[in-house]
């Protein structure tokens, strides 16, 4: 087995069933796992805001980083190497309320609202998911099978 390490503002994918693409220290920040199990094709993406018009120029260079520019790459990436939308499995983790007690930013919520729009827009379902809440999460996806395991800064690890 070969692990993938998916950093901040970034994404992997691949189709070699022996490979588990991780990401860690999701706080406010979201990951999104996609999986077509007849194809075994999988891709992670760790996104850090919500909208890439706060700077065209960056979102050029780290397309990863925005939610509005990450989600396509994500999806178009998995296509390109054999998946096909209506097979796809969408697991999303993360949009937590990290160092803002007074809810004051509200990153992770941007976050989670521009993911569904994004989603919403373009006739995907979310098929299962672990966001909101205080506490930070690494992400998992084993493209062996599709396991998608989220283990949080709570103690807790669950398979979505």
């Amino acid at each position: 087995m070969s692990e993938i390490i998916v950093g901040i503002s970034d994404l992997k994918v691949s189709n070699n069933p022996d490979d588990v693409l991780i990401t860690y220290a999701l706080g406010s920040c979201i990951s999104v796992a996609v999986y077509d199990p007849k194809v075994k094709v999988g891709g992670l993406l760790h996104f850090m805001l919500p909208d890439s018009t706060l700077d065209a120029n960056k979102a050029k260079e780290k397309a990863a980083m925005f939610a509005d520019t990450g989600i396509p790459l994500l999806f178009k990436s998995c296509y390109a190497i054999g998946a096909e939308k209506k097979r796809m499995i969408v697991k999303v983790a993360g949009g937590a309320s990290i160092l803002d007690d007074g809810n004051y930013f509200r990153i992770g919520q941007k976050n989670i609202t521009a993911m569904r729009k994004i989603f919403w827009h373009n006739n995907v379902l979310i098929d299962a998911e672990d966001t909101g809440r205080n506490c930070n999460r690494t992400v998992r996806l084993e493209l062996a099978n599709g396991r998608c395991l989220v283990k949080s800064s709570e103690g807790t690890v669950k398979e979505l």
